[in-house]
């Protein structure tokens, strides 16, 4: 099958972006030779795309969240530097599943690290009109929320930090795929409760309620989680403005803990603490995803992006792998830490990793962003 889409010029594909100019464009443009997300961003992709998956290896039984979010991203910019041969590399790539030996390795458990899987299903429909891909990925989304709480929210929840960009993901592409409001409504009622059980004073967020510490990839994921929520909620969405406030108080204390070099640490708010990329990755998608929309002050907000993604391009090795990711990590409390002094060493001792697929997909957000 081929998909619709012509392959412009490669020079315009080098030159930056894909797309037209739009909010922060001073700042999201002339970029250094080889730092331009249209060459970036399908880097990363193929180097994905090369990858086999956990299951193939016998790493893990299923699919897991990290090669989703991967997936989501090199969609992206495939359809963004209107590469269809790249595209249909992924979608081939995905068609294993449908099969009954594929679906297998997608797991059955109701939880939010396997209900994202079907952001990449819904994301193939949006990009093929085909209908079997919309069944599939709008089956994980509903079965998200078949089971709640009294307050309403899917009984999944967990309440970590990461929380957010799993549901808020899924949920959201239900939603551009459907056009449904309720797919909306239940991330924005996610993202008010976790705002309101998780965020500190200072805007950033616990881990969790127990592991009192500013994960750098725990705050991204809540970054990065609602900036996919506030590009499709509605001006006029009863939480719309709660949501906003958060977001925006988030941000401000990010930029005063940016390091000079573009990079946020491990533990955010932590001089001693390593820089680390995952986390960066995403609050530059945040940022950058501020500035274009308008939620952001493109003048502030603007070169602490640019400068984040810099940083990222400067991480990379020749085959695309990110260095300085930190190893997956449950919260501290989960990990039977419990002592403050511990659980303070417990995140500052977590392992690097180079080419984690935790740091690769959030350069895959931050190209397809910049290209937007």
């Amino acid at each position: 099958m081929k998909l619709p889409f012509l392959l412009p010029s490669l020079a315009l594909l080098l030159s930056g972006c894909a797309s037209a100019p739009r909010g922060g464009s001073a700042y999201f443009s002339n970029w250094p030779a080889g730092a331009s997300p249209a060459e970036v961003g399908p880097r990363v992709a193929e180097n994905f795309l090369a990858r086999e998956l956990d299951y193939e290896d016998g790493s893990r039984p299923y699919v897991i969240y990290p090669e989703v979010i991967s997936w989501y991203g090199s969609l992206e910019v495939a359809r963004l530097t209107r590469q269809a041969a790249l595209q249909e590399k992924f979608v081939r790539k995905f068609d294993k599943f449908l099969t009954p030996d594929g679906a297998k390795h997608i797991s059955p458990a109701d939880h939010v690290d396997y209900h994202v899987f079907g952001a990449v299903p819904l994301e193939i429909s949006l990009l093929t009109k085909d209908k079997k891909y919309l069944e599939l990925g709008q089956g994980f989304a509903d079965r998200q929320w078949a089971k709640t709480t009294p307050d309403g929210m899917a009984a999944e929840a967990r309440y970590w930090v990461d929380d957010i960009y799993m549901i808020s993901l899924v949920q959201v592409q239900a939603f551009r795929a459907t056009r449904d409001p309720k797919y909306l409504d239940h991330a924005a009622l996610t993202a008010v409760l976790y705002l309101n059980r998780l965020q500190q004073p200072n805007g950033l967020f616990f881990h969790a309620e127990d592991t009192p510490f500013f994960w750098s990839r725990g705050n991204g994921w809540f970054a990065a989680g609602i900036a996919e929520l506030l590009t499709e909620l509605p001006e006029n969405h009863p939480q719309r403005a709660r949501i906003l406030a958060g977001f925006r108080k988030m941000m401000a204390t990010l930029l005063t803990t940016q390091g000079p070099d573009g990079l946020w640490r491990q533990l955010v708010d932590k001089p001693e603490a390593w820089l680390e990329t995952s986390g960066t990755g995403m609050f530059a998608f945040a940022m950058v995803a501020g500035v274009k929309h308008g939620w952001l002050e493109a003048d502030t907000y603007g070169p602490a992006a640019r400068k984040a993604w810099l940083a990222l391009v400067a991480k990379l090795d020749a085959k695309a792998n990110v260095a300085d990711v930190c190893i997956g990590t449950n919260t501290a409390v989960n990990q039977r830490v419990t002592e403050p002094a511990a659980q303070l060493k417990y995140y500052l001792d977590r392992g690097r990793a180079t080419g984690d697929l935790h740091g690769q997909a959030p350069i895959l957000w931050t190209a397809a962003a910049l290209m937007r």
